[in-house]
């Protein structure tokens, strides 16, 4: 499941500040070839200075393979990653982009899906509402802000060709207008699917919400952006069973770093357990799952690790490295 390592070199064919805080960028093959295809939900791994690697959803539509765009809000708690692109990366600017992966991706056979987005959530359900209209699918699109001058892409929602389905909610507004999970969300049924996407606790407070209506948890489906890594606890050792070395990991500290201090190097790009970039098979020992990545099944298998966050609540590790 780590990302693959083709990289596809492309140029901002536009750029555009829809808020003071948030770009939208359309990215075009120099020489006007067509891109790879995707299906909604997916991302690409921008590439920007200083070896920075940070996720972004496509949010385009995934039958123009003439163009990827994407939009990055700046964030304030920022590591980097969102002011790097607000920066550096301007109109005729060119970048690396990996090949699209999708980790969010629509569910076959559903009868109705609700997409719930907030704030930068909304990105990857503009792909997703693109999809379920060309295919005549019943859908429903909810796009949450705090306030209408902090929300991009509302002229482009209006106007879509699915606008019809789209309810847009500004918290500060002051009309009383909120999205209310728990009451407006349609009857739970196993063909009903509930995406969400946005800061985590809105998206905390919206799956709450669809587990209160009788949503059953395989239709409730989730993208973090990003969430508080809690690196805290006792330490630990990691053995690497492809060499036998074995490595002290120190409280507060995660796992790559202790790696990358005897030279082992781990591909990582979120370092928040978001993205899976940093999967790791575990072959003995029971990992202390702090992402938000693996499904509570397959943490409760404990045969995988996401090694920039979590820890181990056995003494050792084994990992297959």
């Amino acid at each position: 499941m780590n990302a693959s390592t083709e990289l596809l070199q492309l140029q901002i064919a536009r750029r555009e500040l829809q808020t003071d805080h948030i770009v939208v960028l359309e990215l075009r093959s120099p020489d006007g070839a067509p891109l790879p295809a995707f299906d909604a939900g997916a991302h690409v791994d921008v590439h920007l200075a200083a070896g920075l690697v940070r996720q972004y959803s496509l949010c385009g539509d995934p039958a123009d393979a003439s163009r990827y765009r994407l939009g990055v809000l700046l964030d304030p708690a920022t590591r980097g990653g969102s002011q790097a692109v607000h920066r550096d990366l301007q109109l005729g600017s060119t970048l690396q982009v990996g090949v699209p992966r999708n980790l969010f991706p629509l569910a076959a056979g559903a009868s109705h899906s609700v997409l719930v987005g907030g704030g930068i959530g909304i990105t990857p359900m503009i792909a997703m509402a693109h999809a379920l209209h060309r295919a005549g699918a019943s859908f429903e699109l909810h796009y949450c802000s705090r306030a209408p001058e902090q929300a991009a892409f509302l002229d482009e929602l209006r106007e879509a060709p699915f606008g019809g389905h789209v309810w847009i909610y500004h918290d500060e507004r002051g009309d009383g207008r909120r999205f209310a999970p728990s009451t407006q969300l349609p009857a739970p049924a196993p063909d009903v699917h509930v995406y969400v996407c946005g800061p985590a606790g809105f998206m905390d407070w919206v799956i709450e919400g669809a587990r209160v209506a009788g949503h059953a948890e395989v239709c409730i489906h989730r993208e973090y952006f990003s969430v508080e890594v809690d690196t805290g606890g006792a330490g630990f050792e990691v053995e690497l069973a492809q060499s036998g070395r074995v490595v002290q990991v120190a409280e507060g500290q995660s796992i790559t770093a202790a790696l990358a201090a005897i030279g082992v190097k781990v591909q990582v790009s979120c370092e928040e357990g978001v993205c899976g970039t940093c999967l790791t098979t575990v072959l003995a020992g029971v990992p202390d799952h702090r992402d938000v990545f693996l499904t509570d099944e397959e943490k409760a298998d404990n045969d995988q690790i996401l090694l920039c966050c979590s820890r181990a609540c056995s003494p050792r590790l084994v990992l297959d490295l």
